[in-house]
C-alpha cells in the first residue's frame, strides 16, 4: 500500500458536525486524495482570544495521535487543550480510527489524512502550521514532510514549517521489545485485527505494505530547512533510545533532540510541562 505521489493535496468537503460559529470549536469530514473520509475538529484555541487577532497571527498545531488513538480519545483531546493554550489546533483521527474510514495501514497511507488536515489548517487562514505526532504518528509527520515540501517549499498547501517527532520509531519492522512483538501480531494474524477491531476500536487494513514506504530516518534526512523536534523518553517501552538518536542524527543541523528522563512512552507519559515546551519551541522554530 503505497501513499501516492508527493505533492498530491487533499482536497477537502466540509460537513459541519456541531458548533461552527464564532471561537467555538468546529468539527468536519475532510477528504483525503485517495477518498478517504476523515473525522477532524478545529479549535481556535489561544489565537481567539484577541477580538483583533486574525487565524495567521498565531501557530496552528495539528496532532498526529498514535495507533488506536482518536480525536475523542482522553488523553487526546488531553494533548489538544494543551497547545490550545499557545495557538489553535487541528485534531483528526487516522483512518481506520474513530469515526474516520477506511483501514488503518500502520502510517503508510496516514500521511494522506495528515496532508488533508495541514491543508484544512491553512484554508483556514493559517500560515504557520507545526505538525506534532506520536508515536505511529511520529512516523506519519516525518514522512509528510518529507513527501509534502516543508517551509521552503510554498507550492505545496499540505506543506508543515516545523516538525515534532514524540516516541517515534526510526526504523519498520522492529520488534525488539515485547510491546512491540504484541503489535506486529495485532497488525498481522486475523485474530489480532479481530482484537483490534473490537478492543481498540481500529480498523486494520489486511494487505501488507506494496511497496515499503519511505522510513522515518530516511524521511528525517529530507525534511530540512524545516526544523525538527525529536522528543523520547528512556523508559519508553516500546522504541529504546538507540531510536530517537538516529532520527536527531539523520535531521543534521536542522534536527534537536530532547531525551527526557523518566518518560515513557507517547500520549500518556507526556506531561504538560513538556507539552508547554514543545509548544513554545514550535512559536520560536516554526515561524
Amino acid at each position: 500500500m503505497s501513499s501516492g505521489p508527493a505533492g498530491h493535496v487533499a482536497r477537502s468537503t466540509v460537513r459541519p458536525r456541531g458548533e461552527t460559529g464564532g471561537r467555538s470549536p468546529v468539527r468536519t469530514f475532510l477528504r483525503t486524495a485517495d477518498g478517504v473520509t476523515i473525522d477532524a475538529v478545529y479549535d481556535p484555541g489561544a489565537t481567539a482570544d484577541d477580538a483583533a487577532a486574525s487565524p495567521g497571527s498565531g501557530p496552528a498545531f495539528v496532532i498526529a495521535h498514535g495507533f488506536t488513538g482518536d480525536a475523542d480519545r482522553p488523553h487526546v483531546r488531553r494533548i489538544a487543550a494543551a497547545f490550545a493554550r499557545h495557538g489553535a489546533v487541528v485534531t483528526f483521527s487516522f483512518r481506520g480510527h474513530g469515526a474516520s474510514g477506511g483501514r488503518s495501514t500502520v502510517g503508510d497511507r496516514e500521511v494522506l489524512d495528515l496532508a488533508a488536515a495541514v491543508a484544512w489548517a491553512r484554508g483556514l487562514g493559517h500560515t504557520r502550521v507545526v505538525t506534532v505526532g506520536f508515536s505511529m504518528g511520529g512516523s506519519v509527520v516525518l514522512r509528510h514532510a518529507a513527501l509534502y515540501g516543508t517551509g521552503a517549499g510554498r507550492e505545496h498547501a499540505a506543506r508543515t514549517d516545523a516538525v515534532v517527532s514524540v516516541s517515534a520509531p526510526a526504523r519498520w519492522y522492529y520488534r525488539g521489545t515485547a510491546p512491540m512483538r504484541r503489535l506486529h501480531w495485532l497488525v498481522t494474524r486475523p485474530a489480532g485485527r479481530l482484537v483490534g477491531r473490537y478492543g481498540f476500536r481500529t480498523r486494520i487494513h489486511p494487505r501488507q505494505w506494496a511497496p515499503v514506504p519511505l522510513s522515518p530516518v530516511e524521511a528525517a534526512r529530507r525534511i530540512a530547512p524545516a526544523p525538527l523536534l525529536v522528543v523520547h523518553g528512556d523508559r519508553d517501552g516500546y522504541f529504546p533510545v538507540d531510536h530517537p538518536r538516529m532520527l536527531a542524527e539523520a535531521a543534521g543541523d536542522h534536527g534537536e533532540l530532547w531525551l527526557e528522563a523518566g518518560m515513557g512512552h507517547a500520549e500518556h507519559a507526556t506531561g504538560d510541562e513538556l507539552l508547554g515546551r514543545i509548544a513554545r519551541w514550535a512559536a520560536v522554530r516554526g515561524g
